[in-house]
């Protein structure tokens, strides 16, 4: 029996992480409410307050590709490994999910990831909400629903889920987030490896402060990453 190239590079994953430590989180009653409750209030205020912009930007997208859909959705692995939609304004050709068989050879992530920094099928209002982060903005709504947290680790594609050692699925044990550490850190200049111990870091770590922390760095995020794409 023959083993693909990427159940190899898993294995080989795994059997790295053979004996590990796991990582716990911070689940007490009272961490959670504060995070729940600014979860709520700021997501409502960011969907208010953004409202002018999201509207700008979805007459921009219609503009140019008036095929597809204003809003792009996926399905997404949440805590636990529950799925759900993830919403995102949508920054490619209508086609993309077909044109992506025909792009894997030119994927430029490690590990269980697909990234293109030349993608070619992002449009030109793609490139610019991509770049200024604006198209995770739609991810207001799925934390308005309590399928997403302000901050927490980056919700993976089931594929990619799919890939997972056992101790990379420990990323997936706390609520995704629309921001932690690797949003923050170099976001995709950073390899699989160190993109997991961000977010275990995060995991092990999270607090209130922490969390108010990433929140204000992430605003400056928004006015343009090199490393967004």
């Amino acid at each position: 029996m023959t083993v693909s190239s990427t159940n190899k590079e898993t294995i080989e994953r795994d059997l790295q992480n053979v004996a590990f430590e796991k990582v716990y989180a911070n689940d007490s009653n009272g961490y959670l409410f504060m995070k729940r409750l600014i979860d709520i209030l700021g997501s409502l205020a960011g969907i208010i307050l953004l409202s002018p912009l999201f509207l700008l930007i979805a007459l921009l997208i219609k503009i140019e590709d008036p095929k597809g859909s204003v809003f792009f959705k996926q399905k997404r692995a949440g805590k636990d490994e529950q799925t759900f939609p993830m919403y995102k304004f949508r920054s490619m050709v209508s086609n993309a999910e077909e044109l992506k068989a025909t792009l894997m050879k030119q994927n430029e992530a490690t590990g269980p990831v697909f990234k293109i920094k030349r993608d070619p099928r992002i449009t030109k209002i793609g490139q610019f909400i991509r770049k200024t982060s604006i198209d995770e903005l739609p991810q207001l709504f799925n934390v308005l629903k309590g399928e997403m947290s302000l901050v927490g680790p980056r919700p993976p594609l089931l594929d990619e889920v799919n890939q997972y050692t056992r101790y990379e699925r420990q990323r997936l044990s706390v609520t995704p987030g629309l921001t932690c550490y690797w949003q923050v850190s170099g976001r995709s200049s950073i390899g699989f490896e160190e993109w997991v111990e961000l977010d275990l870091k995060y995991i092990n770590e999270r607090n209130f402060f922490i969390d108010m922390k990433l929140i204000v760095k992430t605003v400056f995020v928004l006015f343009g990453s090199k490393n967004a794409y």
